[in-house]
């Protein structure tokens, strides 16, 4: 069952209910794909696994470096918190 590092997301358990109201238990996975991102900051490749929603939410929101940096902490795997705070650095060394 695999995860979204960015948002979160993961599976859902979910009732399906039949016209005579027989309620079935099952589960609905996140449409979670292997992406390669470009990271304008760090200019380079960063290897994610992220839902199919996230990816068109970066794009409303302008790139992978805005959206990672207002996403909260909490959500975020080990792996898109070492993204992002290598961003933060990178960012602040600018300044």
């Amino acid at each position: 069952m695999s995860k979204c590092e960015v948002t979160g997301k993961g599976p859902v358990v979910k009732n399906l209910v039949s016209h005579s109201n027989i309620k079935t238990k099952s589960t609905a996975l996140p449409n979670v794909q292997k992406k390669r991102i470009f990271s304008r900051v760090l200019n380079q490749m960063v290897r994610l696994q992220i839902a199919a929603s996230a990816i068109r939410d970066m794009e409303h929101v302008g790139g992978f470096d805005n959206y990672i940096l207002n996403q909260d902490d909490s959500k975020l795997s080990k792996r898109a918190m070492a993204v992002k705070m290598r961003i933060k650095k990178k960012i602040s060394s600018k300044n």
